[in-house]
């Protein structure tokens, strides 16, 4: 047996015992199901998706009904996972198997990558686990679980290590008996015993690891190389909860970019708070809200995104008589418990507006 065969049939071994149980794991048989875990799995802790997978599904429970779907539903039932352009490519990707490939999902790699929102990654995962295709579905914790196996040197995102990795994750696929069973053991591996502190006394293939033989836990820790990280840009955001007095709100929907196709409030950015506070009376201003002088701080809060992070002030505004121009519109707490607001703007909400109790 090589020595390929050798890890791939000990951690398909030490899957079938050990393997996570959870919800999506139990409907291999529904490539829709699989896909949708994929996205939302993307850059989302376990945890977090398991909050939110089973109401997703119940409300769009096949690739029909999420194709039928509008968007703003589809965002909403993905409130609480962020990276909304996930569900929004979801969606797309759902529309154009409708569209274009008589409503099944294709069974190739080929054939998925031809879908928004399929990279190598989710392709591969999708192919192997609802199929069966011989293909790698290598993440993040699997670059980790290679680059330590074979002792790789380079860091994340390197070229190459990234083929040197691409090159060792197809060789244990190709060894497999179950290809998706063994692209899940070693995400597995990598999220709960070859962590950042690897655990290799837990490990199932501890011996057949070259880092670890070059000298224990200490050295299959320094695999792969940290990357180099970017500082979150700090922003300084004043951000506007402007109520008409009949329990309405003044909303518009983000422009394409960071939380783009969301709902949001009025705001302004900029280096400093009194910069901020500027940009936020000028966009105002072009809401068709004229009295901006009787803005009143409300309160503060931090909200932190992958390369940059707001400093945000909540400021209420009473404008009983605003006419809300361009995209801007008034929502009642209906319209807005059912519209999908990006985190920080939600967060914003439960501010008492002038005239409101909190969170209406």
């Amino acid at each position: 047996m090589t020595r390929a065969a050798r890890i791939a049939s000990r951690l398909e071994a030490w899957y079938a015992r050990e393997g996570r149980d959870l919800p999506w794991r139990r409907r291999r048989d529904d490539p829709y199901a699989v896909w949708v875990s994929e996205a939302m799995l993307q850059q989302t802790r376990v945890e977090t998706v398991l909050g939110r997978y089973g109401a997703f599904l119940d409300r769009f429970p096949d690739l029909a009904s999420l194709a039928a779907a509008p968007e703003d539903a589809v965002l909403k039932a993905w409130e609480g996972l962020g990276y909304y352009r996930r569900a929004r490519l979801l969606h797309a990707g759902a529309r154009a198997v409708v569209e274009h490939a008589g409503g099944r999902l294709p069974d190739t790699v080929e054939g998925l990558r031809a879908l928004p929102g399929f990279g190598p990654y989710m392709a591969g995962a999708v192919a192997s686990i609802a199929f069966g295709r011989r293909c790698a579905a290598t993440d993040a914790n699997a670059v980790r679980v290679l680059a330590r196996l074979e002792r790789l040197d380079g860091s994340r995102g390197d070229p190459a290590l990234t083929r040197a990795v691409a090159t060792a994750h197809a060789a244990l696929v190709e060894a497999s008996i179950d290809p998706g069973a063994l692209n899940q053991a070693v995400m597995d591996l990598g999220a709960r015993v070859c962590v950042r502190r690897p655990r290799c006394s837990l490990c199932p293939v501890r011996d057949l690891c070259a880092a670890f033989a070059d000298g224990g836990e200490a050295a299959a820790a320094r695999y792969p190389a940290p990357p180099a990280r970017r500082a979150p840009r700090d922003v300084a955001v004043a951000m506007a909860v402007v109520a008409d007095g009949k329990g309405r709100v003044l909303a518009g929907r983000r422009p394409p970019g960071l939380l783009g196709g969301l709902w949001g409030l009025p705001l302004g950015e900029g280096p400093d708070a009194g910069q901020a506070a500027g940009a936020l009376v000028a966009t105002l201003h072009e809401a068709g809200v004229p009295a901006a002088d009787d803005l009143r701080s409300a309160g503060a809060f931090d909200w932190a995104f992958t390369h940059r992070r707001w400093h945000v002030e909540v400021l209420t505004l009473a404008a009983a008589e605003a006419v809300p121009t361009g995209s801007w519109t008034w929502l009642d707490a209906t319209a807005r418990a059912d519209a999908a607001f990006g985190g920080p703007f939600r967060r914003a909400l439960a501010t008492k507006p002038p005239g409101e109790s909190p969170g209406g």
